[in-house]
């Protein structure tokens, strides 16, 4: 018997047409949405989160709160200084104490002009070392840069196309109007910042961009990786005393990659909250559509339905006709909304991979939200036909046949 409901309520859409197929597009927008953004969520999630796959576990950074970058320098107002240097060597526990700079500069080359993160290399072998071996970095052209390389730079995988004519080791670019010998250019490497950053000596940069005593961050490598929260604390409390701060008042950070990690997966979490429920919007108003293109179906086949009552059909026969026939509008819908959605987020995927360079943007295929997103559909569909259904099945028989 249910199975000639499935038949009746088949040949019912079929016999709608374009209104049957505008119903289920408000469906398949809402699933569309739903498996393509979050789908995209996910993929954005690992590919940021892949970022900090190359950070070495022993290693701290130390910033001013609210650090920033770009011309013609930093945007906090207290800045690190080489006394800050100093009073972290100092900590216990540490091994090598880096200071680095990070700025945004004009690159001149083949008489085309762009703007470049441009970050300082210490001048200490040991230093670089510890740089290199961090980021796994390795030149695929020429060699990389060395603690005695004065007006010499190294620079990302992302200068051997980013301009018309290709950038290799012993070109000459012009860096704020001065000339620089190009030692080498790294290989691809697994973040993006790296791939698009221009390395030179601390001296070069300083000379260069006349910085007084400042840093941006301090790096710093501990002695032993499984004590790096102690150590962390101790730069915590030494800085608060020497700035005569309260703890949870401090004008600079001390973060561990755990603690990076977990501030990014953070705000990671909270968009793909908003997504969804942007999403959710969406599978709303497609629900409100189903349910007025039932509500308008039992007006149009009221003497049908009366027809169906005087040859013996119950009021349990008229509510499953309906109630499968809604239901069919949200299956079809999440069915077309979830193949749709993926192929968009896969879509949205290879073009953002192809233009940021070291970002590894794939989407997976989830398959629990996949088919959980069809039934979500379905359900949605049944729901929304609900009232209609009841409403059908409740009609007078003898009212039904008056009209």
């Amino acid at each position: 018997m249910k199975q000639d409901y499935l038949v009746l309520a088949l040949k019912n859409l079929r016999h709608k047409g374009l209104r049957s197929w505008l119903t289920i597009l408000g469906i398949f927008i809402g699933i569309a949405a739903v498996v393509a953004l979050i789908s995209l969520g996910q993929s954005l999630s690992n590919a940021v989160t892949g970022q900090f796959g190359s950070l070495s576990v022993d290693i701290l950074t130390i910033q001013n709160s609210g650090n920033g970058f770009g011309p013609p320098g930093s945007t906090v107002v207290r800045k690190l200084t080489q006394h800050d240097v100093d009073l972290i060597s100092s900590v216990s526990g540490i091994d090598e104490v880096i200071p680095r700079l990070v700025r945004i500069v004009s690159v001149e080359y083949n008489k085309e002009v762009q703007y470049h993160y441009i970050v300082s290399m210490p001048e200490d072998k040991k230093q670089l070392d510890i740089i290199y071996s961090t980021f796994d970095l390795s030149a695929i052209s020429g060699r990389k840069l060395n603690e005695n390389d004065k007006g010499k730079v190294l620079l990302g995988n992302d200068f051997s196309s980013t301009f018309s004519k290709s950038i290799v080791a012993g070109s000459s670019v012009i860096i704020q109007d001065q000339n620089f010998q190009v030692v080498g250019v790294l290989d691809k490497g697994s973040t993006f910042i790296i791939n698009s950053a221009i390395m030179m000596l601390e001296k070069d940069m300083k000379h260069l961009l006349n910085i007084g005593d400042e840093y941006d961050m301090i790096v710093v490598q501990v002695s032993d990786k499984n004590k790096i929260n102690e150590v962390a604390q101790s730069i915590e409390k030494k800085l608060r005393k020497d700035r005569n701060e309260k703890e949870g008042e401090e004008d600079f950070s001390v973060q561990t990659p755990i603690q990076s990690l977990a501030s990014v997966n953070l705000i990671l979490n909270i968009i793909n909250l908003i997504i969804v429920g942007i999403a959710a919007i969406s599978l709303l108003v497609g629900g409100i559509g189903i349910a007025n293109t039932m509500y308008t179906s039992v007006l149009e086949r009221t003497k049908e339905i009366g027809v169906m009552k005087a040859i013996g059909a119950k009021n349990s026969d008229v509510l499953w006709i309906f109630l499968i026939e809604s239901g069919l509008l949200g299956l079809v819908g999440g069915i077309i909304g979830a193949l749709l959605g993926l192929g968009m987020a896969f879509l949205v995927a290879f073009i953002a991979g192809s233009f940021i360079s070291g970002l590894d943007f794939v989407v997976e295929i989830n398959w629990v939200l996949f088919f959980g997103s069809i039934l979500f559909a379905l359900v949605i569909g049944i729901l929304s036909g609900v009232l209609p259904a009841i409403q059908a099945s409740k009609l007078n028989l003898v009212e039904a046949l008056r009209r």
